[in-house]
């Protein structure tokens, strides 16, 4: 698995900070811009987060690339869903390589398991590939493919659901591949 930073809102720290003033100022951001610096801005939003109201930090947005994760893995991401997302496509992207599955590391550190899950993904594929070569659209065929197959995914979200995802996904009670659990 890869995970890309792609692109995310300039200056985020700033932008939140000014947002958590704009809630307990009396006058308007563009009457108290001038005032603004690097020691306010982190007095700001340390004081806005400590009294809970994190809402502020949903200013700043955040895009990634997750790239080789297994279709089980972005079910997980996408149930986020204050969230943008956008997965390889299995309708029009043909698959080319029989080895575009993840393997779970406790199928893979034991020979036993390795060789049956090997063996079944080494079939699905096949049996895709026929699907494809008998005129089944790839939309159809790709249902003999198993969760285990490998996908992109683009996915943009806001700071606070950002943090959201982390504390689930990154939990030792989440699954093994789960987003930054295997990283």
């Amino acid at each position: 698995m890869k995970v890309v930073l792609i692109r995310h809102t300039p200056d985020p720290e700033r932008l939140c900070a000014q947002a958590a003033l704009v809630s307990k100022f009396p006058k308007a951001w563009s009457e108290f811009i001038e005032f603004w610096n690097d020691e306010t801005d982190m007095v700001h939003l340390t004081d806005a987060i400590e009294k809970g109201h994190i809402s502020v930090i949903e200013h700043a947005s955040f895009t990634f690339s997750l790239e080789g994760i297994s279709r089980s893995c972005s079910h997980q991401v996408v149930r986020y869903r204050i969230a943008s997302f956008t997965q390889q496509s299995q309708r029009y992207v043909f698959f080319r390589d029989p080895k575009t599955f993840v393997i779970p590391e406790t199928i893979s550190k034991n020979e036993k398991t390795r060789v049956l899950f090997n063996q079944l993904t080494r079939k699905c594929y096949s049996i895709y590939q026929k699907l494809v070569e008998c005129g089944i659209p790839q939309e159809d065929a790709r249902f003999v493919m198993p969760n285990a197959t490998k996908t992109n995914l683009v996915v943009t979200m806001n700071a606070r659901e950002l943090l959201h995802l982390f504390a689930q996904r990154c939990c030792n009670r989440a699954q093994k591949q789960d987003l930054l659990a295997c990283s």
